[in-house]
């Protein structure tokens, strides 16, 4: 059964949400999470609030990115301490970790 799923959304659903997705397990790993949560990538344009319970996008979708619900923006999406910040930030607001 999975705890939880992230959904990491870009414009296409193809190159900058498969590197925050591959980002988002190395931080997960890193932060002792549970290992039953699952990430994934998609289109920003397809993505809809029951496809996941937490979202990731870049700040440049944050404003389209708010119809699905609880969304973690991230100012550089290059930047893996500001992901693994703002998921631990999350996690352990949920108690995951």
């Amino acid at each position: 059964m999975i705890n939880m799923k992230i959904l990491v959304v870009c414009g296409h659903g193809l190159g900058s949400s498969f590197m925050v997705e591959m980002n988002a397990q190395e931080a997960l790993r890193q932060l002792n999470a549970p290992s039953d949560i699952e990430v994934e990538h998609s289109d920003i344009m397809t993505a809809s609030p029951e496809m996941a319970d937490l979202f990731i996008c870049g700040r440049d979708l944050a404003e389209n990115a708010e119809r699905l619900g609880d969304v973690l923006v991230l100012d550089n999406i290059l930047d893996k301490a500001e992901l693994q910040q703002k998921l631990s930030e999350k996690l352990q607001q949920l108690n995951m970790i």
